[in-house]
């Protein structure tokens, strides 16, 4: 079974606290000892099925102590097929932490291909989500003339932001954030007060009074799978945009170039005195720093760079690493990034900013298994090609892609699909 995105973890002490969801703070929720008991893990059907079978919201249970640890409990299926399930979010979290009004008790579950938004009950029974609303996708056209929602964020007024990557035709023309009402889930419209032509992530900083987002492609693009001359054309990002969070206004664009191709997923660092945060740019397989200058606007520095691997057997001679989803420990310490074409996780001591150290790696899955068709003929880190994972028996396929580090910092949940179309391009034994 071929699964996506970060998985969200449901735990007892979010949802009993004697205030709002979540915790005061994020070093308050790392010590809080709360371990999480169940994950849901949206589940997306392969090419060749999604016409006739509808993608789903696994409920796992990942506690050691029950009967059923490490297997799904319930499947809750889309009505619809063809959604491509994607990133997942909560309807309140600890920025509502003080307002006891609040429970997180709602998934938010963004279609990338339908852009149709579900609104999932995890309240009511959690180990058994139900639907509690559907926004079609005339709707979201209708009201915000925008598509392809992705990032959702909770925010301290209540509401709930999704990022979106095109125009509602499916073009880089214009893209920005939609906004729901956090009770009701109506739309309330577009966020932003003015477009920017392609989306995809965003981090928000309000003592800081400044969110930034960063940019994948074209949607009629990425859609179709992965063509370098898209590139070349346009297609793809590597722009980060600045905005001032208090006015909504486009404030600032960070061009950057070709040593930051696709920049996805962005994240400050968690205590919010400190105006800086990391970036994964995919194509490019590196990592930016991103922070506030002296002058009082933003700048960015490259401060991972992950080598090409000189491989025939492949599409191309060299292979980039392909960083896909990154993290950071509650605690600031670890940064966390998958490598989805490489097959590996990596684990970074960020304890000093501008010099990240490797001091963690795991192979599982990827491109340049020893087994596998492809050869590695020029590697700059390794001296031989990772060997194969088998778990229970079965070899893993894919790659690890979405990833998600429990509270505690002890746990990292994997995924191993990106997008249906890339799978079927780059992964075919796993689709199959």
């Amino acid at each position: 079974m071929a699964a996506q995105d970060r998985l969200k973890a449901l735990s007892p002490a979010l949802t009993s606290c004697c205030k709002g969801p979540g915790y005061p703070s994020p070093l308050e929720a790392m010590r809080s000892g709360a371990v999480e008991k169940i994950v849901y893990l949206p589940c997306i059907q392969p090419p060749q099925s999604r016409k006739n079978k509808p993608d789903y919201l696994a409920t796992v249970d990942v506690d050691p102590t029950s009967p059923t640890y490490s297997k799904v409990i319930h499947r809750l299926l889309m009505p619809y097929n063809e959604d491509e399930l994607h990133h997942s979010g909560w309807n309140a979290c600890s920025s509502c932490h003080d307002d006891a009004s609040r429970a997180r008790n709602r998934l938010i579950l963004p279609a990338l291909n339908s852009d149709r938004i579900y609104i999932i009950d995890v309240g009511s029974d959690s180990r058994e989500p139900k639907f509690h609303k559907i926004v079609e996708p005339s709707e979201v056209h209708s009201k915000t003339g925008m598509g392809a929602p992705h990032t959702t964020h909770c925010l301290g007024s209540g509401e709930v932001m999704i990022s979106m990557i095109g125009d509602a035709d499916g073009n880089a023309t214009k893209s920005g954030f939609m906004l729901l009402d956090g009770k009701d889930f109506s739309i309330q419209g577009n966020w932003e007060r003015s477009h920017i032509p392609m989306g995809y992530d965003y981090w928000y900083q309000p003592r800081h009074d400044v969110m930034i987002s960063t940019e994948w492609g074209a949607p009629r693009a990425w859609r179709a799978g992965f063509n370098p001359k898209d590139v070349e054309t346009g297609l793809y990002g590597h722009n980060l945009h600045v905005w001032r969070w208090s006015t909504h206004e486009k404030i600032q664009t960070i061009d950057l170039g070709q040593e930051g191709l696709i920049p996805l997923e962005i994240r400050f660092l968690h205590d919010p005195a400190q105006p800086m945060g990391y970036v994964g740019c995919a194509l490019s397989s590196s990592v930016f720093r991103f922070y506030k200058t002296e002058a009082g606007d933003w700048a960015a520095e490259k401060v991972i760079q992950v080598p090409s691997k000189a491989v025939e057997g492949w599409a191309l001679p060299e292979m980039p690493g392909l960083i896909t989803d990154i993290l950071i420990s509650l605690d600031d310490r670890f940064l966390y990034f998958s490598n989805w074409l490489h097959g590996d996780i990596r684990q970074y001591d960020i304890t000093d900013r501008r010099r990240p150290k490797l001091v963690g790696q795991v192979f599982l899955g990827g491109s340049i298994q020893s087994d596998g068709s492809v050869k590695v003929t020029k590697d700059t880190e390794r001296t031989s090609q990772p060997e194969p994972v088998f778990v229970q028996g079965t070899r893993l396929e894919g790659s690890p892609q979405m990833i998600q580090l429990s509270l505690d910092g002890r746990r990292l949940y994997v995924t191993n699909s990106l997008f249906s179309a890339w799978d079927q391009q780059f992964y075919p034994e796993m689709v199959k």
